[in-house]
């Protein structure tokens, strides 16, 4: 039997991530609290929009559905790159009774909601002021890796595509040996092995090893712990190299896009970094890329504060696609 989706509004937003998902709804051009929950918790994203929906207030039949999702998408469809989610937008019309499903990448998200942030919003990290009519990009560290582009041009549109998965360069002897080491055991090593939750841990790892340090088994928010506590010097040397190489990765995206609208850290990680990152060298490494040095070392980097971005996102989206009335 067919669900009928019930809401306090006519359209339901969800940002799906490889860790977690969160729901709201946009209800008379507001978005409401969102609602945060586990992918562990669930089978499919089908199962956890589900028990959202039948949290919501029955005033409103919600028609429409407007997400974003960490993972490769294909018109209406897309497998998660970090878990076993498949989303497909055709189960979802069947099951709940959407007229209009629209799916996004989840950097995509991100990309949208640059224009409605507020300086409240942002934490600046070097570099000089931000220029107008220029690309502004949108990149993070979290269960995986995002990148995504809003170019304010022609009525303004976003450029998305995964370089998370591009190959991660060394920036030295030591992370050469390092990324040496892990290409043993992933063949490819990509931005993303090296820079998401998964890839802080791939960093504690390997450093032990190539240092032959014997070190307690910790997942990354540990690792981060025993950082900032400076009772680990391995987990201390890991997060070091996790903010290096992110300041190497974010400049040569930098590059890459021409993002002289400043580029913005976003991402369940770089918001632990807060107090870290102006301590190490993200931004000599983000600096340093010889002739185009001076070019670059005018990018402003913003840390994005803003809890749930995505959702400024999919409204700004929801907006130009006038359904956010």
């Amino acid at each position: 039997m067919m669900q009928q989706p019930r809401s306090s509004g006519d359209l339901v937003l969800a940002d799906i991530g490889g860790t977690n998902v969160r729901f709201a709804m946009l209800s008379r051009g507001e978005v409401t609290q969102v609602e945060h929950m586990a992918v562990a918790d669930h089978t499919q994203f089908a199962d956890a929009l589900a028990a959202f929906l039948a949290r919501q207030p029955e005033t409103k039949a919600a028609h429409r559905i407007l997400f974003d999702v960490a993972g490769v998408v294909d018109g209406e469809y897309c497998r998660l790159t970090n878990n076993d989610w498949v989303v497909d937008g055709k189960e979802l019309r069947a099951r709940f009774g959407f007229t209009d499903v629209h799916l996004i990448n989840d950097f995509e998200a991100v990309a949208w909601s640059l224009l409605a942030l507020k300086a409240k919003d942002l934490m600046q990290h070097g570099g000089g002021a931000a220029q107008p009519d220029a690309p502004m990009l949108a990149i993070g560290p979290g269960t995986g890796f995002g990148v995504a582009a809003y170019v304010p041009r022609a009525g303004g549109f976003v450029l998305h595509g995964e370089g998370g998965h591009a190959t991660m360069p060394g920036g030295s002897a030591r992370e050469d040996a390092i990324i040496a080491l892990l290409r043993k055991e992933f063949g490819h090593v990509s931005v993303e092995r090296v820079l998401s939750g998964q890839g802080l841990e791939n960093l504690y790892g390997a450093i032990s090893a190539v240092d032959g340090k014997r070190v307690a088994e910790r997942k990354a928010p540990e690792i981060m712990q025993a950082a900032a506590a400076d009772t680990c010097a391995v987990s201390r040397a890991a997060v070091d190299m996790f903010c290096d190489m992110l300041g190497e990765a974010a400049g040569n995206l930098a590059l890459s896009f021409g993002a002289a609208g400043g580029v913005y850290l976003a991402g369940g990680i770089p918001k632990h970094l807060r107090k870290y990152l102006p301590q190490s060298q993200f931004r000599a490494r983000f600096d340093a890329k010889g002739r185009m040095s001076p070019y670059v070392a005018q990018i402003p980097v913003y840390l994005i504060l803003h809890d749930d971005p995505a959702f400024l996102g999919l409204h700004a989206l929801a907006a130009r696609r006038g359904w956010s009335a």
